[in-house]
């Protein structure tokens, strides 16, 4: 049997939740590497469930703020040094230099990730300082880069345009598989048999994705529950938010947890909200996960009117869209929604039609490309 070679994959997360990247390094696998993904442990990290491969995390003494990125790129770069690697592939900009010294050090080969506009997330846009750093780092990098890959076609064609390199796009779109595992029951999420429920899933429960609104939305609908599934920095604020508003029973509040668990809740629900703001241009042009998620899950989506969201929704009528995220324009939405029964039933059909194109099944071709392209340099 030909040998196998040596892949890492970096990333600046804990491993557990990010599905693109177990996704991603599964493909590696499939084309004869032996992966390493490596990331870094936070505080309060869960274990590390299996993996099919090696995963390690760096522990470093700072978890946010310049300082963790300093760490994080210091002990990354020694890492990938003292590693044997025939190729790299650095996830998001914030693992970008190491990966890219490392890689012309030893001649490894490099594959570049790019799950968003890096440089134009809220985060971001709301410090200008800090965002030129970022820039500054970009525009070193990325001329010099040979496979580029991103989320979506909008974001691969302003970075084409920016920068006049080829960038490829492989949406992060669920595994195709039936549902062997059963949904979680009302009864063990603690909830009434009658409710409507609605559910906000995924890894990034943020600041501007409609989160603060829709659990105002609540005061307006009769029976009805939010399932919040997940963590972010806005989970802090929104739990105060249910305390102060004496809303527990409407709002319940679920840690992240891995993928194959986090479906069982997901398809229990009846309506998938997708609330996020167009405030930045990484926030307009975005393709969350969630919205293939409920796609898979087969419950129908409430959205907001964002470019790369509305052209899947509209192209496969699997849900409706909202025009402002106000809270009662929301509650407005639920409502009609929740006493139109022939409307969920059509949507439900079609996210289990749709589910039949968008998958990873098909999808991974696309990476499996940008794999090959990078081994005939």
């Amino acid at each position: 049997m030909k040998n196998k070679r040596k892949a890492i994959v970096c990333v600046s997360n804990d491993l557990l939740t990010d599905n693109r990247v177990a996704k991603t390094c599964a493909v590696l696998q499939e084309q004869n590497y032996e992966v390493i993904l490596v990331g870094r442990k936070k505080n309060d990290s869960p274990k590390m469930d299996n993996r099919s491969y090696k995963t390690y995390r760096l522990s470093l003494p700072f978890e946010k703020g310049p300082l963790f990125y300093v760490f994080l790129n210091v002990r990354l770069f020694l890492f990938l040094l003292l590693k044997k690697s025939d190729l790299i592939y650095a996830n998001d900009l914030d693992t970008l230099a190491p990966c890219f010294l490392v890689s012309k050090l030893k001649t490894s080969r490099l594959i570049y990730d790019t799950h968003e506009l890096f440089t134009e997330v809220p985060e971001l846009t709301s410090r200008p300082r800090i965002q030129k750093v970022w820039l500054n780092i970009e525009k070193f990098f990325f001329p010099k880069l040979k496979n580029i890959l991103t989320v979506n076609e909008s974001i691969a064609r302003i970075y084409e345009k920016k920068y006049n390199k080829t960038v490829h796009y492989v949406r992060n779109v669920p595994l195709l598989k039936e549902q062997e595992d059963k949904i979680l029951s009302r009864l063990e999420l603690g909830i009434n048999e009658k409710d409507f429920v609605l559910i906000i899933q995924g890894s990034g429960l943020n600041k501007d994705r409609g989160i603060e609104e829709a659990i105002m939305a609540l005061k307006y609908c009769k029976d009805c529950v939010l399932l919040l599934v997940g963590n972010g920095d806005v989970i802090p604020f929104a739990k105060r938010m249910v305390l102060e508003r004496q809303m527990q029973s409407k709002v319940k509040f679920i840690p992240r947890m891995p993928y194959n668990e986090l479906m069982r809740v997901t398809r229990g629900a009846d309506l998938g909200l997708l609330l996020d703001k167009n405030t930045s241009l990484n926030q307009g042009l975005a393709l969350p996960n969630k919205l293939f998620d409920y796609m898979h899950a087969g419950i129908p989506i409430l959205s907001s009117d964002l470019k790369e969201i509305t052209k899947i929704i509209t192209q496969y009528d699997i849900g409706s869209f909202i025009k402002t995220t106000q809270p009662e324009e929301i509650a407005e939405a639920i409502n009609a929604y929740k006493s139109d029964k022939a409307r969920q039933r059509r949507h439900r059909s079609n996210c289990l039609i749709a589910a039949q194109e968008e998958n990873w099944q098909k999808e991974k071709e696309k990476l499996i490309a940008v794999i090959m392209s990078s081994e005939r340099e």
